[in-house]
């Protein structure tokens, strides 16, 4: 790539703030990255030491607890320390990592929320033939499909972006390594490019949203035929689901759909990074009695174990 990049190392420009800001959010973006680690870890642990583990749903969670681990991990982490650098130089080889990893965990975590969704759908609207049509086998494929959909979708991000020269300006209006910010510092017509990236991950995006929405519309249609108590459960679930469907993806389709240059991408990034993965453990605990039950009785074993 030397022939035509003259870029060794960008200089991330993070969010547009004052000093004394950037010490507040340096203690707020700290808080919430280990609110984040110890929400997905607490989840993880929970249902791997218990009888949820059975189960399809709770399953497609632990995936979606580690996922999001692992996504807020190839960012948040950088973000933080960046906020009290003097200087904040990244590598063109990181960079390209950074970006190639969180397009991959992003897009695994898209898929599994799609099977989720999945689940919750075969589980109200066939329920005499759920366990034989979300069996074991069939959510390992969904699992394996979602990092091969991950794979493809972070491989044409990355290749993409190592095609095109970067020759000059290598300030990178973003708090970590993502696309649209870095086609602004491409020394050569980016049409094209911002076409692939709007088709890649904004349509990519977009129609998983819609079958999302469309899958829970059918959901509900169904619950009308349920009794009152199978309803009332049934919607607690699909709350929960659609809250992380609505934080994760509307500020991602905001994002990405729009040519480049129509919205502020730092602000709504915060949104699928931060706050999402944050918001995860709580929507799916606090409004769950089932797993506030399972994480009573294995932490408390845990503890009794660990006092003796």
């Amino acid at each position: 790539m030397e022939n035509h990049n003259n870029v060794t190392e960008f200089i991330l420009l993070g969010l547009s703030m004052k000093k004394e800001m950037k010490t507040v959010c340096f203690v707020i973006f700290t808080i919430f990255y280990l609110a984040i680690f110890l929400g997905n870890f607490i989840i993880f642990i929970t249902i791997t030491h218990s009888h949820l583990m059975q189960q399809p749903m709770y399953y497609f969670l632990l995936h979606l607890s580690f996922v999001d681990l692992c996504f807020t991990s190839t960012m948040v982490p950088r973000m933080i320390s960046d906020l009290i650098s003097l200087r904040n130089t990244i590598s063109y080889n990181c960079c390209m990592t950074q970006l190639f990893f969180f397009h991959l965990l992003g897009g695994v975590e898209i898929f599994i929320l799609a099977s989720m969704a999945f689940d919750r759908y075969v589980a109200i609207c066939k329920p005499l033939h759920y366990m034989t049509i979300v069996n074991r086998q069939r959510c390992n494929m969904l699992i394996l499909t979602a990092w091969v959909v991950g794979s493809w979708h972070s491989v044409g991000q990355l290749f993409m972006i190592l095609r095109l020269p970067f020759c000059g300006p290598n300030e990178v209006d973003h708090y970590m390594c993502e696309s649209k910010p870095l086609l602004k510092l491409v020394c050569t017509d980016t049409y094209v490019a911002s076409i692939l990236l709007i088709a890649n991950t904004g349509m990519f995006s977009l129609l998983t949203f819609l079958v999302l929405v469309a899958s829970y519309v059918i959901i509900l249609y169904h619950l009308r035929k349920h009794s009152s108590e199978n309803r009332r459960k049934a919607l607690s679930t699909c709350a929960s689901h659609v809250m992380v469907v609505l934080f994760f993806f509307v500020p991602c389709i905001t994002t990405y759909l729009p040519p480049s240059d129509t919205v502020n991408d730092k602000e709504f990034a915060v949104f699928y990074t931060v706050i999402a993965p944050m918001l995860n453990p709580l929507i799916y605990t606090l409004r769950n009695t089932e797993m506030k039950n399972a994480m009573r009785k294995v932490w408390c074993s845990k503890l009794k174990f660990l006092l003796k």
